[in-house]
């Protein structure tokens, strides 16, 4: 069976456009990877989003002057496709030539464009270079990556997770979380946060589980999709919340955030290595 990103660019020469083109942008069904995790269509255990930032957004003003922006869409995580990072890249370049009558007019053809590759309303904001507050740069919690253990295992094994006897409710964060395109077998850098109340997480189990993920070849909301449904599984916390804040590439970074209980944060918010 081919790969659901084989028809796209990715991993392949590419010529970048000189003109908008809504044609690039190459939507990917969620159906294959959630079905491997047990998830159906309209009874998935969690809400959530795909947040994109775009940092490399520009087109030209009526009288050919460029303009930036840095762009902020959040895909619906119940929406039947996602968008492949390619060729959204290569689609926010055909703007680069584009005379466009306002900052407005380009976010809302972005939006409409978005919605109607992901079958769903995609949320899309713009924003001046010097718009946004002072960045997070670190999330809140406590890291567990001091924790001294053996790793041996770089796919991921959900049978490494452990509880304690306790109940609590906590946020940690880890820093090690490593996963490869599945196409092109690039690496994918992530911060990873959990907030959830229930039984304690071990705490060095849950350290090698993250990276069990180290080789593993999947796209980044199909790992957060993972994570959460193996901890939901193993650990029976009572509600949680898991997010990755992914590193950029080609401009862009992806934030998959899934809940069972919480709807995200509307805060802008970029890590330090974002």
């Amino acid at each position: 069976m081919s790969h659901p990103a084989s028809g796209s660019g990715l991993g392949r020469g590419t010529e970048y456009p000189d003109r908008y083109d809504a044609g690039l942008l190459f939507p990917m069904p969620r159906d294959a990877s959630r079905q491997a995790l047990g998830l159906q269509p309209g009874a998935l255990p969690f809400v959530g989003v795909d947040r994109w930032h775009a940092w490399e957004i520009s087109w030209l003003d009526p009288r050919g002057k460029p303009q930036v922006a840095i762009g902020r869409f959040d895909i619906p995580a119940d929406s039947s496709h996602m968008v492949e990072s390619k060729s959204l890249k290569l689609y926010l370049n055909g703007y680069n030539n584009e005379r466009m009558v306002s900052l407005e007019a380009v976010r809302a053809l972005i939006e409409t464009d978005l919605s109607a590759a992901c079958r769903s309303g995609v949320r899309v904001e713009l924003y001046a270079p010097d718009a946004l507050a002072a960045p997070v740069i670190r999330p809140v919690g406590e890291c567990i990556d001091g924790q001294e253990v053996e790793c041996s295992v770089y796919q991921p094994d959900a049978s490494l997770l452990a509880v304690r006897d306790e109940l609590v409710e906590e946020t940690l964060f880890s820093d090690l979380l490593k996963s490869n395109c599945p196409v092109t077998q690039q690496p994918d850098w992530a911060t990873l946060v959990l907030r959830y109340r229930g039984p304690a997480l071990d705490r060095a189990a849950l350290l090698r589980y993250i990276v069990s993920f180290r080789n593993h070849a999947d796209f980044h909301e199909h790992c957060v999709e993972r994570i959460h449904t193996d901890l939901m599984a193993r650990c029976h916390p009572e509600r949680l919340t898991v997010a990755a804040y992914y590193t950029r590439r080609g401009g862009l970074d992806i934030n998959p955030w899934r809940s069972s209980f919480e709807q995200p944060d509307d805060s802008f918010v970029k890590l330090a290595r974002q």
